[in-house]
């Protein structure tokens, strides 16, 4: 009796053996072995950043020829040229992006309404009639940002603003995400002229909530390109399609500071600037 059922079993894993050989044989898909070596060269982040869902599949895209080595951001020149190079391409070119903080109303210079005592979130802090910031589209201070990074490219100031540090932001959004104000974007390195303020009150009237909010003056209207800023919903705008006419001078008169030309260690902490120089 025991030698039948063990021949039964020993006969069905040979059947299903065979089974599993062919079905590999039929459905085995040739991969690049070139794929592998891309991946190995590149930063394995895989923050997003580049818009493919990881290293692995922008390795494919660019053994295949649709992806440029220079569109991973995160990586350097070197690494981007070494890709090429054993690719027998072009590294091609592509313009990095980094997180940047839409508000300088750090608690140096916006006041409160409200103690908040709640979870320490901001998310939770908006939850409840906006949090107790006195002007309502402004930083709350509590770090979702920060917690989101997963790169260690933010930390908060001591006036309670998210710093955001070039060398190690790789724009993979987190941060757009999990602030519940909206206030981080994505904008191209080379755009240094920012808007610090997404003011919802029209006029000087805004002043009395924080220090450095836009007014809509239109000085920088006026001072910068034809078209390159607006007024829109009381706040003024770049035209970020008209970078290349973008120059320091369209931030110089404005009262309050909403408006920054990027330099130097701005670069670096914009926001921890914002309220010993803006005063």
């Amino acid at each position: 009796m025991t030698f039948h059922a063990i021949a039964i079993l020993g006969g069905m894993g040979l059947i299903f053996a065979v089974f599993l050989a062919l079905a590999n044989r039929k459905l085995w898909v040739w991969e690049d072995p070139r794929i592998d070596i891309v991946a190995s060269m590149l930063p394995n982040a895989n923050c997003g950043a580049c818009g493919h869902p990881g290293c692995r599949a922008f390795a494919e895209g660019t053994v295949a020829g649709t992806i440029s080595p220079a569109e991973c951001t995160v990586a350097s020149d070197d690494v981007h040229k070494s890709i090429a190079g054993f690719l027998g391409v072009d590294a091609g070119t592509a313009v990095r992006k980094l997180a940047r903080l839409m508000c300088a109303g750090g608690n140096d210079v916006a006041i409160n309404l409200a103690e908040y005592r709640g979870l320490p979130t901001c998310a939770a802090a908006a939850a409840v009639a906006g949090g107790g910031k006195g002007c309502a589209w402004g930083c709350l201070g509590l770090a979702d940002c920060e917690r989101a990074c997963d790169f260690g490219a933010i930390e908060m100031s001591d006036t309670g603003l998210p710093m955001v540090d070039p060398a190690a932001c790789t724009a993979c959004g987190d941060c757009v995400e999990a602030c519940p104000k909206g206030l981080f974007t994505l904008l191209a390195a080379d755009h240094r002229l920012l808007v610090q303020c997404k003011n919802l009150i029209a006029g000087d009237d805004a002043l009395e909530q924080c220090r450095v909010a836009c007014t809509a003056c239109g000085k920088c209207v006026l001072d910068g390109a034809p078209g390159l800023i607006s007024v829109a919903s009381g706040i003024a705008v770049v035209n970020y399609e008209l970078n290349a006419l973008a120059e320091e001078r369209a931030a110089a008169r404005c009262p309050t500071g909403a408006i920054v030309w990027l330099t130097g260690a701005q670069f670096a902490h914009l926001p921890a600037l914002a309220g010993s120089e803006r005063q």
